[in-house]
């Protein structure tokens, strides 16, 4: 809930922002050194990742998200727009909002360091209007606090395979994936690998799994994530996936697929490799397949 300082806030410097926005900005660093205590500064993120550092926030900040059309696959508008927020462990001196048609939602705050630790994602519909707001919060020394962090934006083209938003978060994280999404997945993941589990890392704090890959072949990758590792001649990466979806070590070949999300690889479906093939078959004799592979 919005505080009624915040609207007066707001409200009293709508008449005196100063304006910087700049056009196709990707990343934004400033300091609050250079504004008005009670300024607001106005910055327009179009591109599909970025970083954004505030050093010695001060007033506000206003950060219009604006996707762009080239960002996009060609063909219709997006049902959607989704955006994801990684703060820096550092992250001090300032607490992020949305504002989403009006109506400002809390992400960070300085105060709660739950909520500085994990990834926070938001999607909105074309017709709506978004922005993160970054108020400075009253310190009397600034001077160590820098307000910083990573986002990706980008456009849901192709539903929950295609963005990490429901696979990050609790509902359908960890739901194996049906024929049809699997054949879609080959299509449109930034990985798609066969290879064997090789090792399974728990991190509570994070709430992560991280999944060694043993690659016996990389079909495709959209990132150089999978690659030979001393003197072996297989590729080896790892993957990530929530804690609570209880990934196990065990034997098989399975066909790991999934999207680059803040540098990381994380996990959208892993059939087992027999269990593919076997649905990529059946898919190519009535020419069901929406792209095609070569299978061994």
């Amino acid at each position: 809930m919005l505080s009624l300082f915040l609207w007066i806030f707001i409200l009293g410097t709508l008449h005196s922002v100063i304006c910087s926005s700049v056009e196709n900005q990707c990343n934004w660093r400033g300091s609050g050194l250079s504004l008005e205590p009670r300024s607001v500064e106005q910055v327009s993120l179009q591109c599909a990742e970025g970083t954004v550092e505030w050093l010695y926030p001060t007033g506000a900040l206003r950060l219009s998200l604006v996707p762009r059309q080239s960002l996009a696959s060609p063909g219709p508008l997006p049902r959607r727009f989704t955006a994801c927020i990684k703060p820096t462990a550092s992250f001090r001196g300032a607490q992020l909002y949305l504002e989403k048609d009006g109506i400002l939602k809390l992400l960070l705050s300085e105060g709660l360091p739950a909520m500085r630790s994990r990834v926070h994602c938001f999607s909105w519909q074309p017709h709506q209007k978004v922005a993160l707001f970054l108020q400075a919060t009253p310190h009397q020394d600034i001077s160590r606090r820098i307000s910083a962090f990573r986002y990706e934006l980008r456009g849901d083209w192709d539903g929950r395979l295609a963005l990490p938003l429901s696979k990050l978060s609790m509902e359908g994280a960890c739901r194996p994936c049906n024929d049809t999404e699997i054949l879609m997945a080959v299509c449109t993941s930034d990985f798609v690998v066969r290879g064997n589990i090789r090792t399974v890392v728990n991190d509570a704090e994070l709430q992560q799994s991280v999944i060694g890959i043993s690659a016996t072949r990389v079909l495709r990758q959209k990132f150089t994530l999978f690659q030979p590792r001393g003197r072996s001649v297989k590729s080896h990466g790892d993957i990530r996936t929530p804690l609570s979806c209880g990934v196990k070590l065990g034997p098989g070949s399975f066909l790991f697929m999934g999207w680059v999300h803040f540098g990381d690889a994380w996990l959208g479906c892993a059939p087992r490799y027999k269990d593919f093939k076997r649905v990529y078959e059946e898919a190519s004799e009535v020419h069901a397949n929406p792209c095609e592979i070569a299978l061994d």
